[in-house]
This record gives structure tokens, sequence and C-alpha cells, in this order.
């Protein structure tokens, strides 16, 4: 009992720490600025999954302790970043692009080193899964991240983007992580499989997004940041909690 309460004073801390700088936002929300709201629902949420797999992470241990502390990272970092973009959304109703894709930088690739962990803690994965993953993550956001700034042609953008998630793809459908989780327990081979199908269907929010944003211009910036805000909740989200019901089913 006493290892929860601190983990939880340690997970409340730390969201209070970032929370601070941006109270002042609040004065700000208009009752009306959808997007807005979902700037704060998201963070809190965030928040909220964060003590929620940093507690499982420290009750389940083993194997899945690990993945369960990554899937705490990803949403701990997400909040932060969510912090400072309700920030600049409700004082200067402008995109936070660079907010985005810093969070975008550390938490994929961290979503991507789950594949690999939860192969790894039961011996089926070799180390270069981890950096074939990594790498296609990296050639994915910087071409996203290239073309929505304008520093290359949004076209060329999408396309390097889109080779780094088929590449992605590839190799967790088909490829070698695909093959390794064939060996791995049946909790092991659920989450992999439902983790994958996140990838395929939830991250394709995003390249859709991008196109109507960016190459065809059919869609406004305040509706752009309501599809990555709702994409970043299901997907985060949604990733940790495929590994927490993984571990909790090997419990049962």
């Amino acid at each position: 009992m006493m290892t929860i309460l601190k983990n939880w004073k340690t997970a409340a801390a730390a969201a209070a720490f970032a929370f601070m700088p941006t109270i002042a936002s609040a004065a700000n929300l208009q009752s009306d600025d959808y997007v807005g709201i979902s700037f704060w629902l998201i963070s809190i949420a965030m928040v909220a999954s964060t003590v929620f797999f940093w507690t499982e992470a420290r009750r389940v241990g083993g194997k899945w302790g690990v993945s369960l502390l990554v899937a705490a990272l990803v949403t701990l970092v997400a909040a932060v970043h969510y912090f400072y973009m309700r920030d600049v959304w409700a004082t200067t109703g402008e995109t936070p692009t660079v907010y985005r894709y810093i969070d975008w930088l550390i938490t994929v690739p961290l979503q991507m080193i789950e594949f690999y962990l939860i192969l790894a803690a039961v011996g089926v994965a070799a180390g270069r899964i981890f950096w074939h993953l990594l790498i296609g993550t990296l050639v994915m956001l910087l071409g996203g991240y290239f073309g929505e700034v304008g520093l290359i042609d949004a076209t060329l953008g999408f396309i390097i983007g889109m080779l780094g998630w088929v590449y992605i793809l590839y190799y967790i459908f088909s490829g070698e992580a695909a093959q390794s989780a064939k060996n791995a327990p049946a909790s092991v081979q659920s989450a992999f499989s439902t983790m994958r199908l996140i990838v395929l269907v939830g991250w394709a929010i995003y390249p859709i997004g991008y196109v109507l944003g960016y190459m065809t211009g059919s869609v406004d910036p305040a509706s752009l940041n309501g599809i990555y805000n709702i994409a970043d909740f299901i997907n985060k989200i949604a990733f940790g909690l495929m590994i927490w019901v993984a571990a909790t089913s090997e419990e049962a």
C-alpha cells in the first residue's frame, strides 16, 4: 500500500510541476472553442493515464513492468507537451506545430520500443528489431515535420513520411518483428497484434490530416488540430492499455 501511495505522489508531483506554467491560459478558453477544449481534456487524460500506467508498472513488475513504465513515459511526455500546446492555442489561436513534433519525436519512438520490449521480455527479439523500427519512425516524423513547416515541399514531405510508415508496417506485419512474435506466448501475441493494428488504423489519421491540411487545403488549422488531438488521445492511451491488458491477462 505504501508503495502505491508513493507512486501516486510521484506522478501527481510531476503532473503539478508541468501544469504550473499553463494555469493562466484557462482564462482564454472559450466555451465554443471545441479544439481548445480538446487540448484541455486530452492533457488531463494523459496525466490520469500516466498515474495509472506508473502504478500498474510497479504492481505488475516482472517482464511487463518495463513496458508499462514506458507506456507511462509516453503519456507523461504527451501531457507536458499538451499543456504547452493548449497554451499556444488558447492565447494565440495558432497551430503549435513545433511542440507537437517535439512530442512525437519522443513519444512515437518510445511506442516503437514497446514492440521490441514485449518480444525481448520473452526472449524472442533480436536487438536489430529496435533499430529498424527506430529508423523507420525517424524517417516518418522528419518527413512530415519538414513538409509541415515548409522546409521542403509538402508533397515530398508526405512521400518521405509515408515511406517511413510503410516500412514500419512491413516490419511489424511481415518482417522480422512479426516473425519473432509467432514464437511468443499467447498474451504477447495478443498485445503485439492489437498494437500493430493501432499503428495501421489509428496512425492513418495523421497522414489523412496532413493531406487535408497541407496538400489539398480543404481543412482549416482548427479542424486539423482537432484531428491530431483525437488521434493522439486514441493512439497513445490505447497503445498503453493494450500492454496493460496483456500484462494483467497473465495474472489471471
